[in-house]
């Protein structure tokens, strides 16, 4: 585990303006993976050992934290995080928490996976944000209660070791830990508050599960899936295309610039595994004047496999959820969709079944990873 860059320290009071204008951030090389605690993969915050002054379902909120100088309540200041009370040590004599006191928060993944980096982002939390961070995983099958999950006979794998964080900044964690995981706790030293939780990763699903359903989406996040590379992110993510349910507003799929070339835009994709793939689904939704205009669709098997196209140059409606039957089902690792000239897509689902190679080699990662 490194840290890079770190902060350390106070930030200075909020002054008015733009409350992140003094704001402590870096580029994290790890922000390409997927975030596994995103609330839209099934993450949540199951428990907590106080949160007096903020909830702990803050954590996970896929917007930046917000501040509101003016907000306060029975209890004090409302902040956008998780905040929990000042500690007291046990007497007069003795009026500061020890070295050992913290508080702790339990977050499930949203689908479990191998965990790149982390970031505890302490936005607006300038003097009452934790001297320290950690965070420890663990995988536990099912879907296990906060009480099974604390009991002592789970294990715990430290990610970030007890480290000092810094006041109103994005705190990064790079995590080099080859294991599956399903459970985090986000260890605060000794109280305070933190903004956001990102836990950046590659999913690790499960082989079983996959086979049980047969057919399935094989490009999506929750199913292993990931995109390797886009032509272009300028209005929103690609990885958007594959988040699990429809796109809920145009933001929420992706789009792209204006062209002004006589090229076109376009999305590389992993699949879960070497996939047989039958039926295409391209969605549309909430792109109206801006959704592409066609749509071609390449599959490759393995890294130096040639492209080939399973689905010629088609048109696209805006706004609307397009179904194509692959005249014969198309093996491979990755798939292209190039859309003409440029505009957006909201959802791409790829349906089909792992090959018997592909099914192999996903069980052995998963064996590999301790699952």
């Amino acid at each position: 585990m490194s840290t890079l860059p770190s902060f350390t320290g106070d930030a200075s009071p909020f002054g008015g303006g733009d409350p992140y204008a003094d704001y402590r951030s870096a580029d994290f090389s790890f922000t390409q993976y997927v975030d596994l605690a995103d609330r839209r993969l099934g993450a949540g915050v199951i428990a907590a050992n106080d949160e007096f002054f903020a909830e702990r379902e803050n954590l996970l909120k896929p917007e930046p934290a917000e501040f509101d100088p003016e907000h306060f309540g029975h209890k004090g200041k409302i902040m956008d995080g998780w905040e929990t009370r000042r500690r007291r040590g046990v007497s007069a004599a003795q009026p500061h928490p020890t070295d050992e006191d913290h508080d702790w928060a339990l977050i499930r993944l949203g689908a479990p996976g191998v965990v790149r980096g982390i970031v505890v982002d302490t936005a607006h939390f300038r003097g009452n944000y934790p001297q320290a961070v950690s965070v420890e995983a663990t995988s536990v099958p099912g879907s296990p209660s906060p009480q099974e999950l604390l009991a002592p006979d789970v294990k715990w794998t430290t990610l970030v070791p007890r480290t000092a964080v810094g006041g109103h900044a994005a705190n990064g964690f790079t995590v080099d830990v080859e294991q599956r995981f399903t459970h985090l706790r986000l260890n605060q030293h000794p109280d305070g508050g933190v903004a956001r939780l990102r836990v950046y990763g590659e999913v690790a699903p499960d082989p079983r599960w996959l086979t049980a359903l047969g057919t399935f989406d094989l490009a999506a996040l929750e199913n292993g899936g990931q995109v390797e590379d886009a032509s272009d992110r300028f209005y929103s993510p690609a990885t958007n295309t594959i988040q699990p349910g429809r796109s809920r507003k145009m933001d929420d799929g992706w789009e792209t610039r204006r062209r002004r070339d006589k090229g076109n835009d376009w999305i590389r994709y992993q699949l879960a595994g070497q996939s047989e793939i039958r039926a295409v689904e391209i969605d549309t939704a909430y792109l109206k004047g801006n959704s592409a205009g066609w749509a071609a669709l390449s599959v490759r098997d393995g890294e130096s496999g040639q492209w080939s196209e399973v689905l010629p140059r088609t048109r696209l409606q805006p706004d609307t959820n397009h179904r194509f039957v692959l005249d014969a089902p198309a093996v491979g690792t990755h798939v292209r969709i190039d859309i003409f000239p440029d505009g957006g897509i909201s959802r791409l689902r790829l349906f089909g079944s792992l090959t018997a190679e592909g099914a192999a080699r996903l069980t052995a990662r998963h064996q590999e990873l301790g699952g």
